[in-house]
């Protein structure tokens, strides 16, 4: 059985709606190391969050939910998935989601811009998506490997590292922990 529901609401306060059935989601986010992204700029981190799982348990003492098994989360644009995600949330007079921690080949996009790692974590309050180990950045024909990358949904701006900070120790997401990639170039006559 897949789940699928929408977490609505006005700035950050949400209601949790569960449905049993169907899968939603469209989609589609990120800019090379250090450099602005237009489609990411200024993301509306209030927007109503889609969801759909194969599977989802509500932890209610624990102020969490945890979606499990093609985990498919969009929000204005933004398109998250994973193979399992916790929801963290407070619980003032209404669901307030707080962070969103995703693990098993984690995928970002927006638009024509794809993100992946080994970990990712949104985090609501600071505006910001951090994906830890082997993480990999395509955008039309440039490609960009890393360890780490921190994506600032208010400016825009995603910064690459060569090590995964906060990963296993030894962790790296390129060869020797570099930040390593490919820039294409349009034909000149």
């Amino acid at each position: 059985m897949r789940f699928s529901g929408r977490i609505l609401g006005h700035a950050r306060r949400v209601v949790l709606v569960v449905l049993a059935g169907g899968a939603m989601l469209a989609g589609p986010m990120i800019a090379p190391a250090g450099v602005s992204a237009q489609s990411l700029m200024n993301h509306n981190s209030n927007a109503p969050v889609d969801y759909a799982a194969d599977r989802i348990e509500l932890q209610d003492r624990a102020n969490r939910v945890l979606l499990s098994g093609n985990v498919d989360i969009t929000q204005a644009g933004l398109r998250l998935q994973a193979a399992r995600m916790t929801v963290a949330y407070r619980n003032a007079g209404g669901i307030e989601i707080e962070r969103i921690d995703a693990n098993g080949g984690v995928v970002v996009t927006k638009g024509e811009e794809r993100a992946s790692g080994n970990v990712g974590i949104y985090d609501f309050n600071r505006r910001i998506i951090t994906l830890i180990g082997n993480v990999a950045l395509r955008q039309g024909g440039n490609t960009l490997n890393g360890g780490r990358m921190v994506i600032d949904l208010t400016t825009g701006r995603s910064t690459v590292d060569g090590r995964s900070a906060g990963g296993a120790p030894g962790q790296t997401g390129s060869a020797g922990g570099r930040v390593s990639g490919t820039f294409s170039v349009p034909k000149r006559d």
